[in-house]
């Protein structure tokens, strides 16, 4: 109990650890593992036991005989649901050529180059090297968005990133199943005609089950058969359903099947996904605590010592510094990225979860099966998931910097709301070179938006999903222009640190702009205009008149004018340096000579 207990407790502190630190949560769940696992058996242990004994001579631990193998079978097909869900179409059609050449040809030269690195270096059978190569394709955006949080980049190297890890964690899952599966039915690589069969069934019942239990799931909960509190947990039933029924039919299709169920159902109209990818994102977290400390802890030191070779830095030196960058430039050949962006992309490429959960899971069967090498499997993918983790994790910040990828200032600027006077002004500033984004709840706001070519993203402001997107990396500028006074002042509380490093403004209520002290107007987005006057100003004239200003006495003279004015409000200051929200303007005291005012709604002479 005490040990069931200590997983638990211990998985949930590596998490807290990881979001506290700004790192990947696979980099204390390993470390913790291995420190009460192998290490403690070895160093720390007076009876030479560990102290978290996952499995113990077959027939003891916490998980006798099969039962390790039947956990991390499950949750595994858990995750790989989960990943499923986010992959969709209109992704791979968005996010442009170069993503499409990395998830493609970039995993193709991952996959052959490091197979047969592995092949030559460790003396591995190609069947097992290629096993190897398969589970190393990946790059999950759990360990990839943790090491990008606080390291601004141009929205195209972050969006590269992001996309290959979500893309390619279920691809590289498929291959890695498909590879083993091989190796399963032909007897450990004897190619027969009885392997051939067994792997069409597996395909067959894989993606068949997978196809079809995806679209009755959806039918019972777009027809409201399912009660809305039990929808979570008759989805969690589904999928280990579909995985252990697909297993019964063709053994070892069921990891198949849940990554097909996954990306229907995300593909699909289904109308509760958003809080069934909440609910999966939950257990995901709770499931991948318990774990990679189950599995790290489950290494022995032989296993280890396994890698005690010059061998173990040959095969991670040419999978990190040769491999990856050969397969990057190689799928950004003729595309807009330059060298010093094509470079830090080569660097980041950390192995995460999956790679690290299927590796255990085949190398323990390949094992049990006699297959010969498999030893190396499970150590040699954990040397690559904890070896490339470790790199970027210490060192992304300062490459990006050495190769100048890293924005000396994040200029970007977010809007909060999407209203038509919201568009009006974003679309200014986008006509000045500045990057702009929106954010609403309102999906019709966002589509308008969208039609005008203006970045924008349905986002409810009170859920966290926002703080975690790494394309907003380069956002110094937040603005909160809702007709909520709530709202406003919650996006200013809760993002202002992420967005906000340039600047951080708001739209005041009538009773704030009243009320205000001098150093309380310098986070307002006008000093004298709320929500009404914003969207009477907009009525009046939907336009931004801008005014020639030569020195100091015009520039006050006119803002005068404009603070008598209801229906003209003054937004924006440019001089030689740049463009300014007034605020900004007046904070940094710059000149008020040879600039140019910018103001929406009535004209004013």
């Amino acid at each position: 109990m005490l040990e069931l207990a200590g997983i638990v407790i211990l998985g949930i502190v590596a998490q807290w650890v990881a979001w506290k630190f700004k790192i990947p949560a696979i980099l204390p769940l390993l470390l913790i593992g291995l420190l009460v696992g192998p290490i403690a058996a070895e160093f720390l242990s007076e009876d030479g036991g560990k102290w978290i004994e996952p499995i113990w001579n077959g027939e003891k631990g916490l998980f006798p005989g099969d039962g390790l193998y039947y956990f991390v079978s499950l949750a595994i097909s858990i995750i790989l649901f989960e990943g499923g869900l986010t992959l969709k179409r209109s992704e791979i059609k968005n996010v442009g050529p170069v993503i499409t050449k990395l998830i493609t040809l970039g995993a193709a030269i991952t996959f052959f180059g490091a197979g047969v690195v592995a092949h030559y270096v460790f003396d591995l059978g190609w069947e097992l090297s290629f096993l190897f190569s398969g589970l190393i394709i990946v790059t999950g955006p759990t360990v990839i968005t943790p090491i990008l949080r606080n390291i601004p980049l141009k929205k195209d190297i972050s969006t590269v990133l992001k996309w290959e890890g979500i893309l390619i964690d279920p691809i590289g899952a498929l291959v890695a199943v498909l590879v083993f599966e091989f190796i399963s039915v032909g007897g450990g690589g004897a190619f027969t005609k009885t392997a051939l069969i067994e792997f069409g069934k597996i395909l067959l019942f894989g993606t068949t089950f997978g196809f079809t239990f995806a679209h009755a799931l959806a039918f019972s909960i777009n027809k409201k058969l399912i009660p809305h509190y039990l929808l979570n947990v008759v989805a969690l039933s589904a999928v280990l359903l579909v995985f252990v029924l697909s297993e019964i039919f063709a053994h070892e299709s069921g990891l198949l099947a849940v990554v097909v169920m996954g990306m229907v159902l995300g593909n699909g109209n289904l109308a509760n996904l958003k809080e069934l990818l909440y609910f999966k994102e939950s257990l995901s977290v709770l499931l991948i605590s318990i774990l990679f400390i189950l599995l790290s802890a489950n290494i022995n030191i032989e296993d280890l010592f396994l890698l005690y070779t010059w061998k173990t830095g040959v095969l991670f030196i040419a999978v990190v510094f040769i491999i990856r960058p050969i397969a990057v430039f190689a799928s950004t050949r003729n595309s807009n990225l330059k060298l010093n962006e094509k470079l830090f992309i080569s660097w980041v490429g950390p192995r995460g979860i999956v790679a690290a959960g299927i590796a255990s899971l085949f190398g323990s069967k390949l094992i049990k099966q006699g297959v010969d090498g498999a030893e190396y499997i499970t150590p040699l993918v954990f040397m690559i998931v904890l070896g490339t983790v470790l790199l970027n994790a210490t060192t992304a910040r300062f490459f990006a910097k050495m190769v100048g990828v890293f924005l000396k200032k994040s200029d970007a600027v977010l809007f909060v709301g999407a209203s038509k006077p919201v568009r009006l002004i974003a679309n200014f500033l986008k006509d000045k070179g500045k990057r702009v984004i929106l954010i609403d709840s309102n999906k019709s706001f966002i589509q308008e938006a969208l039609d005008s070519d203006i970045e924008a993203f349905k986002v409810d402001v009170y859920d966290d999903e926002l703080a975690n997107n790494i394309e907003l990396n380069d956002v110094g500028y937040l603005i909160a222009l809702t007709g909520s006074d709530q709202v406003n002042m919650h996006a200013l509380n809760k993002f202002s640190e992420n967005f906000g490093e340039q600047g951080a403004y708001k739209l005041a209520s009538s009773k704030e702009i009243t009320e205000a002290s001098d150093s309380d107007r310098e986070s307002f987005f006008t000093p004298h205009d709320d929500y009404i006057n914003l969207s009477e100003a907009y009525r009046e004239n939907p336009i931004i008149n801008k005014v020639n200003i030569s020195n100091q006495k015009e520039y006050n003279s006119l803002l005068e004018v404009l603070s008598k004015e209801e229906k003209s409000i003054p937004l924006f200051v440019e001089n030689k340096q740049g463009i300014y929200l007034l605020s900004e303007f007046e904070k940094n005291k710059f000149a008020k000579e040879d600039i140019t005012l910018f103001y929406l709604g009535k004209v004013v002479n």
